[in-house]
């Protein structure tokens, strides 16, 4: 598999041509197929796609970990660059997300007008679904572990009422390859070893060659804090290195407090994933 990271919150220090935003998207290059793994909040992903040799037209499916702007507001541009690919989200309510802190209230939900556009093109998820050979999106989420401390100023909106995200919008993407699987998290607003123990669950007996996306660890993103403490992020990191995994891919919102912290517990198996990063896993 060769994956590249098409917009994140940074970038290569090598390529300041490139745009940035803080939004995640992935392409994934996997048997015969492309992937795209969220499509940021806007149009950067397919113009950095231009400059890292990736044909938007080519690829044959999206999928959408959430509906945060950051993560789903592109897919309208993605639309007019591919004509061909069906997009992946997870069915729930049609609703409203916010996020709040000390009286200041923002919108950071999908765009509903995006489902206009082209109705046909999307496809909404109740369950595990093989989309294509050997690739899952996954609905049913572990919750044996608690969700990130971070989720605390995010919530769903219906009518004037008001309360904290389920993330009931939220999914996981695992392919299977012949030697192992990679875990894509999106945001991990689930919690990412609840999303690394259910790919366990459902495939017992393969190893897991990669986790990659948001871990969702920080706190407030405008000071970069962590959220929660730092036992809190150092047991999560321990609680992963108990998992069968071989390396970690991260950034856009795992924050660098988290990643660093993370990063003194898993070692050489966690490594950041910049905006224009490659890599053959």
């Amino acid at each position: 598999m060769k994956l590249t990271a098409l917009v994140d919150n940074s970038r290569l220090n090598s390529r300041p041509d490139l745009a940035v935003e803080r939004g995640l998207s992935l392409h994934i290059e996997t048997m015969g197929q492309q992937i795209l793994f969220d499509a940021g909040s806007g149009k950067a992903f397919c113009d950095n796609a231009a400059l890292l040799g990736v044909e938007i037209r080519d690829i044959n499916a999206a999928v959408i970990s959430h509906r945060h702007h950051d993560h789903c507001n592109g897919v309208t541009h993605f639309l007019d660059c591919n004509t061909k690919a069906q997009v992946y989200f997870r069915a729930c309510e049609e609703t409203d997300y916010s996020f709040r802190v000390f009286g200041f209230k923002s919108n950071i939900g999908i765009d509903m007008e995006i489902f206009e556009k082209a109705p046909e093109r999307f496809s909404f998820i109740k369950e595990m679904t093989e989309i294509l050979p050997n690739i899952y999106v996954v609905t049913n989420i572990s919750s044996k572990y608690q969700q990130p401390k971070g989720n605390k100023y995010l919530f769903s909106n219906s009518g004037k009422s008001c309360k904290p995200d389920s993330f009931d919008h939220e999914l996981l993407l695992i392919i299977k390859e012949n030697d192992g699987l990679v875990v894509f998290t999106g945001c991990a607003h689930s919690g990412v070893i609840n999303m690394v123990h259910t790919a366990v669950e459902l495939f017992p007996s393969a190893r897991i060659k990669a986790v990659v996306g948001g871990f969702h660890l920080v706190g407030l993103p405008i000071f970069d804090s962590v959220g929660g403490t730092k036992e809190e992020i150092k047991a999560i990191g321990q609680t992963l290195e108990s998992y069968p995994i071989d390396k970690l891919y991260t950034g856009h919102c795992t924050g660098m407090k988290a990643f660093g912290i993370l990063k003194d517990v898993l070692g050489e198996r966690l490594e950041h994933f910049p905006t224009g990063r490659s890599v053959i896993i």
